[in-house]
């Protein structure tokens, strides 16, 4: 019996009334496993009801009472989360470790909510002017929604909801179709937690789904992570109805190798980087610039640990790779590396046609590796989201960098370089978001924030750490007088009104 995925609305799952299904593959297999509902425009409004109805109080609870809820769901998430792990890999087929490994930086900014009252704490001065006192707090949106994307089912909605919901605001989650299971089990841990009922929803569907929710009047705010178009789509759509918006696109990330790198641990690096969770990652690099004459020594060590690379089953744990999360998706990554070499590209490996013995229906890809990319090459140009990893080459340290700023996109990069003089210039002169150093993927832990530049991020605000916490909050500043007993009647006074 093929399992349905419903809605989690007002604290319980709803059957999906629109009579629409989405199919849910193990890409292991390409088996249909799972139908999930797809929500139509009552259904939304349903959501939003319910999530406007439990703001009316949540947004007056105390701090207290909303940490306390948040420390039981950090509890309960942590016994879980081999069980949550589980249906990611049977989802998204990551393999059981990337999964745990998501869980746990989901984790992190439960963390980080958990603490949210040291974030929220106001600001006073007092005796401004005779008597005056101002002060300034921030205060819940209303009823805010998140749409995230297929390749981090738990941790990417964890890098909203917490923070969202220990703010005061109420949340109504879209997550992505292909994966959905995860954010069910969040919502009744949450509901285990003692979350009130409507403080959190779930709505599961397409394109009616998402539009409704940027044109409604009671959302207050949308945060997303997706591929550029969508995000640019999202931001503008949300943003025309007078929404607060935080839209993180897609990324072509770059990973400069300076010629005194080790290139061993380079090539460790970019290994681990390009091919981990199977290029399914908007951190993943992508892009190689090897600088001066190292290109060729590097690219031969990088073909030699990839060549070693355990593809199979998300649940073997001998595996280190698994499948694309669908069929389609997996015939796009093929075709950059099938068109590679007539874009003046060298095919160092080549993945595509790969399949593993006993799962030949699964979504399977291996291991590409294209080197002396030109920059007008697809391959290049485009966000793969596959694991495939183009090597360009430079002459010098300014080519490497006009390179990496001429792209679109600016969500994060990385240099490799034991001169730190070299390395204090990069991430001054590089134009993205996130930077690392000697580090392949920069994601920032859960108190500082993530989010890119250019076309990797639409929107003032970066997500998590503190721009989560300002995002999902507004300031207000309040003006006080208290006259003492003993003054005299002030008097009108029509000038402007003085501090002095």
């Amino acid at each position: 019996m093929t399992k349905i995925v419903n809605h989690w609305i007002g604290g319980k799952s709803v059957e999906g009334a629109s009579g629409t299904y989405g199919p849910v593959t193990d890409p292991a297999t390409g088996a249909v496993t799972t139908k999930v509902a797809f929500a139509s425009v009552d259904e939304v409004d349903a959501a939003v009801a319910a999530a406007k109805e439990a703001y009316a109080t949540w947004g007056q609870s105390s701090l207290a009472q909303r940490t306390s809820i948040l420390f039981r769901f950090r509890a309960l998430l942590d016994e879980h989360r081999d069980e949550i792990a589980e249906l990611i890999t049977a989802e998204h087929g990551k393999v059981h470790s990337d999964a745990l490994g998501e869980v746990a930086r989901g984790l992190e900014i439960v963390d980080l909510a958990c603490g949210i009252n040291v974030q929220l704490k106001g600001e006073l001065s007092t005796q401004v002017a005779n008597r005056v006192d101002v002060a300034a707090i921030r205060q819940p949106l209303g009823v805010v929604a998140g749409i995230t994307p297929f390749n981090f089912p738990a941790m990417v909605p964890m890098w909203m909801f917490p923070l969202a919901i220990a703010c005061g605001n109420t949340f109504v989650l879209k997550p992505s179709e292909k994966d959905p299971s995860a954010s069910i089990r969040l919502a009744e841990l949450l509901a285990e937690a003692g979350l009130p009922d409507g403080v959190f929803n779930v709505v599961h569907g397409d394109k009616v789904a998402v539009d409704r929710l940027l044109e409604h009047p009671d959302v207050k705010a949308v945060s997303f992570v997706g591929s550029t178009p969508i995000a640019r789509y999202i931001h503008t759509t949300a943003s025309a109805g007078g929404k607060r918006v935080q839209a993180l696109g897609g990324a072509k990330n770059h990973m400069l190798v300076l010629p005194d790198a080790d290139l061993d641990a380079a090539a460790d690096a970019a290994v681990s980087a390009a091919y981990g969770s199977a290029g399914e990652r908007c951190m993943a690099i992508s892009a190689v610039v090897a600088v001066g004459a190292i290109g060729d020594e590097l690219v031969e060590k990088i073909r030699e640990r990839a060549e070693k690379i355990k593809i199979g089953p998300g649940n073997d744990p001998a595996s280190e790779m698994g499948p694309l999360i669908t069929a389609a998706h997996r015939d796009k990554v093929a075709s950059y590396v099938e068109g590679a070499a007539a874009e003046g590209a060298e095919v160092v490996l080549d993945g595509t046609g790969y399949t593993v013995d006993g799962f030949e229906d699964g979504h399977w890809i291996g291991i590409s590796l294209l080197d002396k990319v030109p920059t007008s090459a697809k391959a290049y140009q485009d966000e793969i989201f596959g694991p495939v990893l183009c090597v360009l080459r430079v002459d010098t340290y300014e080519d490497g960098v006009a390179l990496i700023n001429n792209s679109p996109f600016g969500n994060g990069t990385a240099i490799f370089t034991r001169d730190g003089g070299a390395a204090r210039r990069f991430q001054l002169e590089i134009e993205a978001g996130m930077v690392g150093v000697n580090v392949p993927i920069p994601v920032p832990v859960g108190y500082h924030s993530f989010g890119g530049w250019k076309d990797s991020l639409f929107g003032d605000h970066h997500i998590y750490g503190n721009d989560g916490t300002h995002f999902y909050t507004r300031g207000k500043v309040v003006t006080t007088r208290w006259p003492d007993p003993a003054d005299a009647p002030a008097g009108v006074d029509l000038g402007f009104p003085r501090n002095h």
